[in-house]
């Protein structure tokens, strides 16, 4: 039997909402031949189960296991035909798509003229909205049919599509260029992390600088100074300068808003850019300007203009509720947001098939952190547990780490003196696998690990030991980010002057405004 989330078919026909479903049956009914055809009863059949089992659709008699494969790979081509017929999935993109393969049908057939005036309209169009690799596709298949198309005009037309194709070509270099270089930025990310070391530092600046095009900001569109700001900003993330980071988030939400009729060409790119420019906000603590763009934000998604499918509302709900989950930790407001928890919780329900496991896993975390906050242990440790028992979170061993780590924590605090004796021994024996810890997490261990001789009348001086360790690594260049996952100085503090975590935020925070 293949697993549901396997089979990408089935997980297609799930994906479908009632108006696409309704259009595919109509556009499979505009022949009558195609009434009783197997890949019709076949889709009927998979609409109606709740999970894949292909014994069931063998038992039904609708096609053999020999011809299963073929069948299946028919109705998928034939769901993605009428997908891409309705007129919600016609994008720009896809406009001028057609428009070039209408084109070619034209000149196939020997009709040129009419074949050049698509061209023309569907160049002028793909150059406006910024899609330059098909505006150079459109200019070479010109011409081709110029070549065949001979007028008296042809050496100046020549001198022009020449112009053109080079123009295009230079942009679209600098693009590809740009945009590799962002890609191995944010590839080096998820392989090595940031950096640790000025060896590390090192390395990524020479990188950076070695594969960073020479460029004059005045000669390139919308799509090179995108792909330009994501490098720097990729750049600035890795090697932790979060001032940076907030400056070309800023540059690349502030294209958009410069050139508001990109965005619900590009609203992928739109939401992303808000997303980094709210996290690099959060990193340096600029709660107003944070709430403002996150209000910006949401205002921009609920309008009618903005486009609607299930990636964009998948990542406008990922990214709207992870940052209304950040103002509150920001504000230390952890009561006013617990009402996030059953939306998120619905929401990650609702994107389960959009959304991949480490970013369920992260607001998970950070659900963790609100409760942790607001002082609820117990569903603190719930939240952290599904973490922790995750046997497919490979990728982010840091997230992992910093879930243990909270996790010790959360049982102290909540008074399980034998859970955390088991929680110790377990957080031990990952973290020996792990090989790559902060300093900040090693005081941490060390500290946990002694609790259990440390009598009632020195805890206060043990904690305020801690505190001044942890708190030389507050400003360090590669230890500050450990506090952005998990805020252990407020949480001493709290200890310290016996108030509650969330109030010492709260007076973090205000003293941050005034």
């Amino acid at each position: 039997m293949t697993n549901a989330h396997k089979d990408a078919l089935f997980v297609l026909v799930k994906s479908l909402s009632k108006s696409e479903k309704r259009q595919f049956k109509l556009y499979v009914g505009r022949l009558g031949v195609n009434t009783d055809a197997k890949f019709l009863a076949l889709f009927n059949l998979l609409d109606k189960m709740r999970k894949y089992d292909e014994r069931q659709i063998l038992d039904s008699g609708i096609v053999k296991k020999s011809q299963l494969s073929n069948l299946k790979a028919h109705l998928y081509k034939q769901i993605l035909v009428s997908l891409r017929l309705n007129p919600v999935n016609q994008n720009v993109r896809i406009q001028i798509r057609e428009q070039l393969d209408f084109a070619t049908i034209l000149y196939q057939k020997g009709l040129y003229k009419q074949s050049l005036k698509i061209l023309e309209k569907a160049k002028s169009f793909a150059i406006e909205n910024e899609e330059k690799n098909v505006a150079y596709e459109i200019v070479e298949l010109e011409k081709i049919i110029e070549t065949q198309y001979i007028t008296r005009s042809i050496p100046d037309r020549a001198d022009e599509l020449a112009r053109e194709a080079k123009h295009l070509s230079a942009q679209n270099v600098m693009t590809s260029k740009l945009s590799n270089l962002s890609l191995q930025l944010y590839g080096m990310m998820l392989k090595v992390g940031y950096v640790r070391s000025d060896e590390d530092l090192q390395k990524v600046k020479t990188y950076f600088d070695e594969h960073l095009p020479k460029y004059n900001i005045e000669d390139l569109g919308f799509r090179e100074k995108l792909w330009l700001y994501k490098a720097h900003l990729w750049y600035s993330l890795l090697i932790q300068d979060f001032l940076s980071a907030y400056k070309y988030a800023s540059k690349w939400v502030d294209l958009f808003y410069e050139n508001d009729h990109m965005i619900p060409l590009n609203p992928v790119f739109f939401l992303k850019g808000n997303h980094y420019l709210l996290e690099s906000l959060f990193f340096v603590k600029y709660a107003s300007q944070f709430r403002e763009t996150l209000e910006r934000l949401e205002a921009q998604v609920n309008d009618d203009r903005f486009p609607k499918n299930d990636n964009i509302s998948s990542l406008a709900f990922l990214y709207i509720n992870t940052n209304n989950l950040n103002l509150h930790f920001l504000e230390g407001t952890f009561d006013k947001g617990i009402y996030l928890v059953n939306i998120i919780e619905y929401g990650i329900k609702k994107h389960r098939q959009q959304i991949d496991e480490h970013h369920v896993m992260l607001l998970y975390y950070k659900i963790a952190c609100l409760y942790f906050g607001n002082g609820d242990n117990k569903n603190c440790i719930a939240y952290l547990k599904k973490i922790i028992s995750n046997k497919k979170l490979k990728m982010r061993e840091d997230l992992m780490c910093f879930a243990r780590v909270l996790s010790l924590v959360a049982h102290y605090e909540a008074g399980m003196d034998y859970h955390l004796e088991v929680q110790l021994k377990s957080t031990y024996k990952f973290l020996l696998k792990m090989n790559d810890l902060h300093e900040v997490q090693k005081e941490m261990i060390k500290f946990l690990r002694n609790l259990g001789d440390i009598y009632p009348t020195d805890l206060k001086g043990e904690f305020q030991k801690l505190y001044n360790e942890l708190k030389k690594y507050e400003n360090h260049p590669y230890e500050k980010r450990t506090f952005l996952y998990l805020d252990i100085l407020s949480w001493l503090e709290s200890h310290l002057q016996n108030k509650p975590v969330s109030e010492i935020i709260r007076e973090k925070a205000l003293a941050l405004t005034r």
